[in-house]
Formats: structure tokens, C-alpha cells, sequence
């Protein structure tokens, strides 16, 4: 999904999700392979039911997606939602690195007129 795409609140809510370290953790993970609740919780001193109310943020954020393969429910990380977040922050970065350029071409001539 494109960043025009995403509504404020869509972005509010990815952020939100991702402002949490646990949740952050999750996504690096799953930016490797698809992984059970299981299989995510192993690495952290919390209960599987805190990793599965991260994951339910995560979800409801559209971060995430969750398939059925038989018994297992693997996570899958939304490349799409994660491409519409970081296109949002790239945008933010151009619009700040332009500001940037113009006051720095201001500076120049500023400095060029001093005695």
C-alpha cells in the first residue's frame, strides 16, 4: 500500500505499535521469516500472552498478518505496511533535507557579504 494510500490514523496506529522496544523486536524478527507466537515470545524475559497482546497490536497497526498452516499460526511481517511507514518517513527526511539545502544556500551568500 502506497503512502498516499495510508490514512493518519492507519500511520498513528503503526507508530504507536512501533514505539514500544518488544514490538520493535517482533518486527526484526519477522523481517527474517514468518514465525509462530512460540517461536517469537522464546527470546524475551515476558509470558506468551504478552507477546501475543504485542502481536494483536502489531496486527491491528496492519503491521502484520496471521495465516493458518494446520495447527501453527504464523506471524508474517506486511512488507507493504512497512513500505508505507518508512515511505512516510522518507518523505518527512526530503522535505527536511530541502529546508536544510535553502538555508544553507542562505548562509553561503550571508557569509560571501561579510567585510
Amino acid at each position: 500500500m502506497a503512502v498516499s494510500e495510508w490514512s493518519e490514523d492507519q500511520l498513528n496506529a503503526a507508530f504507536a505499535a512501533l514505539a514500544d522496544p518488544v514490538r520493535r523486536a517482533l518486527i526484526a524478527r519477522l523481517s527474517r521469516s514468518p514465525a509462530t507466537v512460540n517461536e517469537l515470545a522464546e527470546p524475551f524475559p515476558i509470558t506468551k500472552q504478552a507477546v501475543s497482546k504485542h502481536i494483536q497490536v502489531l496486527e491491528q497497526a496492519g503491521l502484520i498478518t496471521r495465516t493458518r498452516n494446520g495447527q501453527r499460526r504464523p506471524c508474517h511481517l506486511d512488507p507493504a505496511a512497512l513500505e508505507a511507514v518508512t515511505g512516510w518517513i522518507d518523505k518527512q527526511r526530503l522535505i527536511a533535507e530541502q529546508r536544510f539545502r535553502r538555508l544553507d544556500a542562505v548562509l553561503e551568500i550571508l557569509k560571501e557579504k561579510e567585510p
